[in-house]
């Protein structure tokens, strides 16, 4: 009669976290182009520095909107002139049109004439207007606080409006990390939300821990933001990102990163050791030893790995006795003697690696 070692499964409650692969993005990333036409007279910053939101950047020549601002003053004073001497006249108009001097067509001339300077004098302060905001646009300000790219032109450098482009700045903190989720994974997702389980992310901030390419943990923590209207129908995936702080700016966009985003409520799961679950086509088994010493193959479902052991969600009672070695000589009704063995975690990391045999299981779980 051969012996083998059985244990009690580990008992744990069991947050699933699916995982995926993406990359940071700038929230804010800004072309740089002026909004006046001119010649590069100043730059202030070096390639590649923090700026804040306001910051000046570039210089093109004020002297021409200066010249333009003075014409425009020059005249709104000429305007305010003839308003005056209009009004004047309609004061007279109105004098002579009581005593009956002037008839009433002469003195509707001259009102109209008030309301024509009026007028003159209204486009006159709007180009005033016009040209201080030329002027002010001779300075070209950081729209956002971030990080500036190379110059892309040189002191003495004709810029064209709205044409050129003077460099590009993208903001850093906070910063996303965007990826493309399956169908299948949306679909768990939608049905989890309806039924209370999970809150869609359409509508809560569910977690997101990410790691980069170097690290073994998941060091960055944000929170979802944002999924797509929309399923691509090439790729069966759909967009979305999630909102990381990056305080210090070492997150950079373009960044290659995994993120584990909350798959799943909290539920009730055994634990056993991955070595105990056997793959019969598209089954999982384990081995359990039931009344007088009989083996038994048990169908289970299984999850990803916490502490070390496989996750069984369901097919496995919480006492039963698990066979986790000499699995490979055993038959089911096989007569064997246990030799029961405490159950232990093989690892600390609650975070382990993804085990996605099908989709919608989850890639990632921690225990609560």
């Amino acid at each position: 009669m051969p012996q083998v070692s059985v244990a009690i499964p580990l008992q744990r409650d069991v947050t699933d976290w699916d995982e995926y692969v993406g990359r940071f993005e700038a929230i804010q990333d800004v072309e740089l182009r002026p909004r006046v036409s001119g010649t590069i007279e100043r730059i202030f910053f070096a390639n590649g520095q923090r700026v804040k939101k306001g910051d000046a950047l570039f210089t093109i020549d004020p002297r021409p909107y200066q010249a333009a601002l003075a014409q425009a003053r020059a005249q709104v004073a000429k305007a305010q002139a003839s308003v005056t001497n209009a009004q004047s006249e309609l004061t007279r108009a109105n004098v002579l049109l009581k005593a009956e001097a002037i008839a009433r067509e002469e003195y509707e001339t001259k009102l109209a004439a008030v309301r024509t300077a009026q007028a003159d004098l209204g486009a006159a302060r709007a180009n005033v207007t016009t040209a201080q905001l030329n002027l002010g646009f001779t300075t070209v300000r950081s729209p956002i606080t971030g990080i500036v790219s190379d110059r892309r032109v040189s002191t003495g450098n004709y810029a064209t409006e709205a044409t050129s482009v003077l460099t590009r700045v993208v903001s850093t903190d906070p910063i996303w990390f965007s990826f493309e989720g399956a169908e299948s994974f949306y679909l768990k997702y939608l049905r989890q939300a309806k039924t209370g389980e999970r809150g869609s992310s359409r509508t809560t901030h569910n977690p997101v821990d990410v790691q980069l390419a170097d690290e073994k943990g998941f060091r960055w923590h944000g929170k979802m933001e944002f999924v797509d209207n929309a399923i691509d129908p090439n790729s069966g995936t759909i967009r979305a990102h999630a909102v990381i702080a990056n305080p210090d700016g070492f997150l950079t966009p373009g960044l290659f990163g995994r993120a584990r985003l909350l798959g799943s409520g909290h539920y009730r799961a055994m634990l056993v050791p991955d070595e105990a679950v056997i793959t019969d086509q598209t089954r999982k088994l384990v081995y359990v030893v039931g009344k007088e010493g009989k083996v038994i193959a048990r169908p289970v479902e299984t999850g990803p790995q916490v502490e070390g052991l496989r996750v069984v969600k369901s097919g496995l009672a919480p006492t039963e006795h698990v066979v986790i070695d000499g699995i490979t000589t055993l038959q089911p009704g096989a007569t064997v003697k246990e030799n029961l063995v405490k159950m232990k975690p093989k690892a600390a990391d609650t975070a382990p690696q993804s085990t996605q045999e099908s989709a919608p299981p989850a890639s990632d779980a921690t225990a609560n």
